[in-house]
């Protein structure tokens, strides 16, 4: 039996962790699929207060994981397969081995949605992004692609033209999901070119190993071409890692864990943090502050009930 179980090891994930820690709890941390959360995944980080130089996103996570079991937590990997959250204490299976805890924190995430490229998940972090409010600075003076027809893609590509000498929207259809607005905003700015009914077959690192041109496909013509580029964004949108908790947790069309205040869920005792929730902001230090507020709400939870 756990006081606390969080599941998930990013940013979100971690904070709690140490929280929940220094409390006392003794938390137990699910690792989950994605190991780190997204910043595992990321090169340098130099938002992250604290560190006027930058930091590497694995070293991160790493330092974060260290100092929560330097407080006594204990982190195991895996993910959760299923969970009932019926009555209490929980159930959640890791793999195959069930546990039992009075509260929950969900700090699972939520993965970027990839196309599927060749060298798409070699290039990640050299040139292959899916954040351009983490990684647009490092483009600065370059040029910039842009996948995705919603209004996630023109935010990101009107937020890119501050850096990038030229952004290239690119999507698969002649028509955008996006809102009015966003595209209007877009059409707007002299910065942005557009490349409708086009796919993209593969992103290249030529000779320096990183991103230095896509190949892209006319989807009405077929003409097929080579584009020197120096970074790729997608903005095709996120999946939110709720899966195990469908039907229990009030969740909302897209999967994302609906609140009901602060880091509350629908079930007395779960908790949310980070990117399972968060659909706006998913930023490293966003994800940590919802982390803490998770933990103290957990640590209050069980200081009420005696424990």
């Amino acid at each position: 039996m756990r006081n606390v179980i969080i599941i998930g090891s990013g940013c979100a994930g971690n904070t709690a962790a140490i929280y929940t820690a220094r409390a006392g709890l003794a938390p137990l941390v699910i690792a989950g699929h994605e190991p780190g959360g997204q910043l595992s995944i990321t090169t340098e980080v130099e938002n992250f207060p604290g560190f006027p130089e930058g930091i590497m996103g694995p070293q991160l996570v790493e330092n974060m994981k260290q100092q929560a079991i330097r407080f006594g937590a204990e982190y195991v990997s895996g993910k959760v397969e299923e969970a009932d959250l019926s009555k209490r204490p929980f159930s959640l299976k890791i793999d195959d081995e069930w546990h039992e805890c009075r509260t929950l924190i969900v700090a699972s995430g939520a993965s970027a949605r990839w196309l599927g490229l060749p060298n798409e998940q070699k290039l990640i972090g050299h040139g292959v992004s899916s954040c351009a409010t983490c990684d647009g600075f490092f483009y600065r003076g370059k040029k910039i692609i842009v996948i995705g027809g919603g209004d996630s893609a023109m935010e990101e590509a009107n937020f890119l033209t501050r850096f990038g000498d030229e952004v290239t929207l690119v999507h698969r259809r002649e028509e955008f999901r996006a809102s009015k607005i966003m595209l209007d905003r877009c059409k707007a700015n002299p910065k942005i070119k557009w490349l409708t009914n086009t796919v993209v077959e593969d992103v290249l690192d030529i000779e320096k190993g990183y991103v230095e041109a896509v190949k892209l496909k006319n989807t009405k013509t077929g003409e097929a071409w080579t584009q020197a580029v120096d970074g790729f964004f997608l903005a095709i949108g996120h999946i939110p890692n709720t899966q195990p908790f469908v039907g229990q947790l009030d969740l909302d069309e897209d999967g994302y864990i609906i609140s009901h205040g602060g880091a509350r869920t629908n079930i007395t005792g779960v908790f949310h943090a980070g990117d399972v929730e968060d659909r706006i902001y998913r930023q490293a230090i966003t994800a940590s502050g919802a982390g803490c507020k998770a933990a103290i709400e957990a640590e209050r939870f069980l200081e009420a009930e005696g424990h």
